[in-house]
């Protein structure tokens, strides 16, 4: 069971934060359905991308040359 506080403020128990991987500044749809209020989590995109199968392999060298090419023909050096 969870209480209602100041402005409509209703906080999560930490055993179910924990249990489910929520932290503090974490963003959630809140849905209505008939009489039930859903919250969804959304996962942060660089966490999830972090998680998510690599599909191209770069170096920091590579990177950098391409880096500086595109700068070079930016401003022209």
């Amino acid at each position: 069971m969870v209480k209602v506080g100041k402005k409509g403020a209703i906080y999560i128990p930490k055993r179910i934060m924990k249990k489910l991987g929520i932290k503090e500044g974490d963003k959630a749809l809140l849905k209505i359905r008939k009489n039930r209020i859903i919250l969804e989590f959304i996962p942060d995109p660089f966490s999830l991308a972090l998680k998510m199968r690599k599909w191209a392999k770069t170096t920091v060298e590579e990177f950098e040359y391409e880096s500086e090419s595109d700068q070079a023909k930016i401003y022209e050096i």
